[in-house]
């Protein structure tokens, strides 16, 4: 099974947390989608080090990351664990995923 999880907003980081793990424990793929203030999930360590842990399995919309994060991380250096794009990487998860939830 492979979950996806579209991420609107940064007010949603401890429930996609808890998603994301709660799919893992089972056995599933996550996949996380960014776009408007969730891009700001990435502030996060604790979420960053499960991006670390799952490799492009989180995604952004760099769009996003420019209008609403502000310097609060470094693409850049994330770019090695973290897929760095655009709304196509939303229409790839939705049509990669059995299942997607948005947030």
């Amino acid at each position: 099974m492979k979950l996806g999880i579209v991420i609107t907003d940064e007010g949603h980081l401890s429930l996609t947390k808890q998603l994301f793990d709660a799919a893992v424990g089972r056995g599933w793929e996550a996949f996380c989608f960014l776009t408007d203030t969730g891009v700001n999930l990435l502030a996060d360590e604790d979420f960053v080090r499960r991006a670390k842990i799952h490799p492009n399995h989180v995604s952004l919309c760099e769009h996003s990351a420019q209008r609403h994060a502000q310097g609060r991380y470094d693409l850049g250096v994330m770019s090695s664990y973290v897929v760095v794009g655009g709304q196509y990487q939303d229409a790839e998860l939705v049509y990669n995923c059995d299942r997607v939830m948005v947030l």
